[in-house]
């Protein structure tokens, strides 16, 4: 409406009219009558001033008129004058009394305004809020859209399959065995002699173990060593009951006793499911060199046979499992007998100690082995009179032939050049220092072996005496060319390994134990024996660095495949499981009970977003979004068996370890779930907020706190959660006996808060691989960490482009106390550190299957000793698998809550606690995996100068 233009109109509208337009308008009214106050509170006051200070002149005046008539004589004035005085001081007491109460009435009305004016301040301040904080949760909306609208694409333009764990398909007795070709069991392989319709990709490998009372027993095994291995198939997911959905069927033989009447071949041919043995895997368990071969002559069909020794003309490489011999731990933790790995260096470079079987008397003949092994006869080569070797390095069938043969001649004078060119090595190089032993001391009578082959010296604590003090330990294979593994052999690789040092095998013709899964050439040194001069020159090559990491790789391999009698059996299954192509059997998740029984319903209670700044968007408000699972069941997920400090057993959900798919394909053909900043063309501030960017399809993050005796504090930190950006669901591990608070009053957060009722107070429960956690990304908080929402979504997104590290925010480091050879936990302000606190940090949920399950139960022990010291125990295990130094994020050192309980980390006994486990750490792992970092990250822009009108990354960081 345009303003009138002649004066009395346009004042009667204003005067009228206007006001009533203010009381239906106050937002345009508003100004007009804050400005009508100020003037009458400014104009009011100098015009009080003005008559007051006329009026006080005119008293004075009449005081000094009174006063000088009484100097002058009051007969100048006579009686009307007198009377008239004292009326008009009264008047004029009556007016200062009327003035008085007026200006009480204005003062009262001037406190009146005043406190209106106050409250439509306090309405407008409140306006801007309420405007502020919906302009902010408007612009969240639209973000929040906006990856609605492109989910909503994805879904219309993919055809996403349901991904999940394997679903079982499994076979029934009577079905169509499809072996493929016909032909003899000596050229069994996996195409010829397997059946693959008894194992579907998705049948989870389901395996029976015959009972093994139905097989002689032998003397020389140790009974405990066969029980400690069927109760490792016993507790292998894969094996059932149920014969009728076998895949595989195991059966366990010890050296079999020949005052049996029926012979072992008529017992194998005898089993229930036996079908020509197709789909069976017969177990040798060999402890010592004088246990026989059992399957020697025997007909085993097309069974797979797993055993120490093999002959060339036996062994079916592809298809037979070469097993180390079963010295290996019954029960305990391997740990335990492994000495340390540093120092780099041992007193001697190279050990070997053994004396060559043959006979002195003539030394072109080999000598016959000790009774026992083999079962050696005048007149025979090898363990069957009637063997012919089907390898052309050489055809023999009797001793004469090979007393006679320039071919065992020469292979003996090579072994002889053996012998003197390590001779030499150790009378003439005086730098590095030797250990050779080429005779036994005690004599060779009490040797045991193959003939060709060299016979191991000592007792067992010598030889592990001998070889914690080598750096290297030579093996020799066998001259005899016509052994694929003997006992003898595979022994010296597994004590090699055991007392740490590097194996280094002087022909490479030999089968090695669980060749199909151990890189062996990681682990050991493989040479040709024709390498034996340059053997000195080779071993010079190694620095430190490589020798501490064969000797770990060596030591891992020892823990996970040959230590123990249960991770032979797991072994051994997971090479044929491997063979097949069948994912592991997925791996179990803790159930998460809540604290809260079905008929109570905890009170909720609304809170305000305190931590919200509007003029940051950190990201949209989404709807939890779970992590894929699964993805990678029949791609690579098989072949588990290369991550070397990991699980190869199971199946996992997720793993840190997927790789990542070049840039230009989220724009070309594999865009599914990708959110690049500004749709690939960059950007900062709110750009950058809108979406996550980076190398990975988008996803959310857990947050698990953990807390025991304080509710106030616990609330405190839920409360701060709300209106956080990619979170999914908070769980909080309740570590206390007795339930919360009845009338504990709940902040609803926009998220599910899961408290799970943990069966005893332990801090290890902080790492429990819980079903209730979906996502891949685990944010871990104690308590009474208090962090802001930005800190948490930097943290977020450094973590997603280092999804295999620690990242956290309260840095520490380990120390090395020179004067104990010990090591110290430090928490002092450093430039360089080795761990992360998991009172605030993001990690991988794999680590919390890794830490409950799979790292060593001594660890979670100590933990539950010190009550102290679980977030050491997960720094170490990652550093052990990744090899790498966590990431700190931003410049917090430490959380400071005010009025929060006393914490157990202000006691004095907490550092000396966590002297104590850094140190029983070490000697678990065998070395100090934490590795230090003087790295610290923080955001793009953070301190750059940019343009008033742009935006950083983040505001603060």
């Amino acid at each position: 409406m345009e303003p009138p233009h002649n004066g009395q109109p346009g004042r009667g509208h204003h005067g009228n009219g206007g006001f009533f337009t203010w009381l239906r308008h106050p937002q345009r009214g508003l100004p007009y009558l804050i400005c009508s106050i100020l003037v009458i509170l400014v104009v009011l006051p100098f015009m009080i001033h003005y008559y007051l200070s006329n009026y006080s002149l005119e008293y004075d005046v009449a005081q000094f008129a009174a006063s000088h008539s009484k100097s002058e004589g009051v007969e100048e004035f006579g009686p009307i004058r007198t009377s008239n005085m004292h009326f008009q001081i009264q008047e004029l007491k009556n007016i200062r009394t009327s003035v008085n109460n007026e200006l009480l009435e204005l003062e009262k009305k001037r406190q009146t305004l005043q406190s209106l004016v106050a409250s439509y301040n306090d309405a407008i301040d409140n306006l801007k809020v309420t405007y502020q904080t919906t302009n902010q949760e408007l612009d969240r909306l639209k973000v929040t859209f906006k990856n609605l609208q492109a989910e909503h694409e994805e879904l219309l333009q993919n055809k996403i399959p349901h991904i999940a764990a394997p679903r079982r398909i499994l076979p029934k007795l009577d079905d169509i065995a499809v072996s493929g070709l016909e032909a003899p069991p000596r050229f069994c392989r996996m195409h010829i002699c397997f059946d693959y319709s008894r194992c579907s990709l998705t049948s989870q490998f389901p395996v029976y173990v015959y009972n093994r009372k139905d097989f002689g027993a032998s003397a020389n095994v140790d009974e405990s060593v066969t029980h400690a291995m069927m109760q490792g198939f016993d507790a292998s997911p894969h094996v059932t009951d149920d014969p009728d959905i076998a895949c595989l069927y195991v059966a366990l033989i010890t050296e079999y006793s020949s005052n049996v009447s029926s012979t072992l071949e008529d017992l194998l041919h005898q089993l229930p499911y036996w079908n020509s043995g197709v789909n069976h895997l017969l177990i040798n368990i060999a402890l010592d060199p004088t246990d026989v071969d059992v399957f020697e002559g025997v007909d085993t069909g097309r069974a797979f046979v797993a055993s120490s020794s093999f002959s060339d003309f036996s062994f079916r490489a592809g298809f037979d499992i070469v097993l180390p011999p079963a010295l290996g731990i019954s029960s305990g933790e391997v740990w335990q007998h492994l000495p340390m790995i540093v120092p780099a260096r041992r007193k001697y470079l190279l050990m070997f100690s053994g004396e060559y079987i043959y006979d002195k008397l003539e030394p072109l003949t080999f000598r016959k082995a000790s009774s026992g092994y083999g079962h050696f006869n005048e007149g025979t080569v090898l363990h069957n009179s009637t063997y012919v070797s089907r390898n052309s390095r050489h055809l023999l069938e009797s001793e004469n032939e090979w007393s006679k043969s320039d071919t065992l001649k020469t292979l003996l004078y090579f072994e002889n050049t053996i012998v003197e060119v390590l001779k030499s090595i150790q009378t003439q190089i005086e730098s590095d220092r030797f250990f050779f032993e080429f005779v036994c001391p005690g004599g060779s009578e009490k040797l045991v072996g193959l003939n060709g082959e060299w016979a191991i010296c000592g007792d067992e604590e010598r030889r592990a005496s001998l070889l914690r003090q080598s750096t290297f330990s030579l093996i020799l294979a066998p001259t005899n060319y016509s052994v694929s593994s003997t006992l003898l052999t595979q022994q010296r690789v597994f004590e090699s390994l055991k007392n740490g040092a590097v194996p280094v095998i002087l022909g490479d013709y030999l089968a090695l134990p669980f060749a199909e899964v151990i890189r062996w050439s990681e682990v050991a040194v493989l040479l040709p024996k024709a390498r034996i001069t340059e053997l000195h020159f080779f071993l010079q090559t190694f620095v430190d660095a490589d020798i501490l990491e064969m000797r770990r790789r060596g030591r891992i391999v020892f823990e996970t495949y040959l230590g123990d009698a249960r991770s032979a059996a797991d072994t051994v299954l997971a090479v044929v499981r491997a063979r097949l192509k069948i994912p592991a059997f997925p791996t179990r998740e803790e159930p998460s009970p809540s604290v809260f029984n079905d008929s109570f319903v905890p009170i909720k209670e609304t809170v305000v977003d305190a931590m919200l700044d509007a003029e940051e968007i950190l990201g949209p408000v989404e709807p939890p979004m779970n992590s894929p699972r699964y993805r990678r069941n029949f791609t690579v997920g098989w072949d588990s068996f290369h991550l070397l400090s990991g699980d190869p057993f199971h199946l996992y959900p997720f793993t840190p370890f997927e790789p990542v798919m070049p840039a230009d394909a989220k724009f070309v053909g594999s865009s599914y779930g990708f959110r690049p900043i500004g749709h690939g063309a960059g950007g900062a501030g709110k750009e950058f907020g809108e979406a996550l960017g980076g190398n990975n399809p988008r996803e959310q993050f857990t947050v698990v706190i953990l807390t025991y005796e304080r509710e106030a504090v616990l609330i405190s930190a839920v409360t701060r959660l709300k209106g956080l950006p990619h979170l999914n669901r908070v769980i909080v591990v309740w570590n206390n006996a007795r339930p919360p608070s009845e009338d504990l009053r709940w902040p609803e957060i926009g998220v599910d808060v899961h408290v799970v009722r943990t069966a005893k107070n332990s801090l290890n429960n902080r790492f429990l691989p819980y079903d209730a956690i979906q996502t891949e990304a685990i944010l871990s908080l104690d308590d009474d960490a208090h962090l802001r929402h930005d800190e948490i979504m930097f943290g977020f997104r450094i973590w997603r482009e280092a999804r295999d590290r620690i990242v956290g925010f309260p840095g520490r480091y380990n120390a090395w106390d020179i004067n104990h050879e010990s090591w110290l936990y430090n928490s002092n302000y450093s430039c360089e550190l080795s761990m992360v606190l998991t009172g605030a940090a993001f990690f991988h949920k794999y680590y919390t299957f890794l830490y409950s399950y799979v790292m060593p139960q001594s660890i979670r022990d100590k933990v539950d000793e010190y009550l102290n010291c679980e977030d050491l125990a997960m720094n170490f295990l990652v550093a052990h698998v990744t090899r790498k130094p966590p990431i700190k994020v931003t410049s917090r050192w430490t959380f400071r809550c005010p009025g929060c309980p006393k914490a157990l980390s202000v006691e004095d006994s907490h550092f000396h606690e966590r002297h104590k486990c850094l140190n029983f750490f070490v000697q678990v792992y065998g070395y100090m995996p934490l590795l230090n970092t003087q790295y610290r990250a923080d955001s793009v822009l953070f301190k750059t100068r940019i343009p008033h009108e742009k935006q950083k990354c983040f505001k603060f960081i």
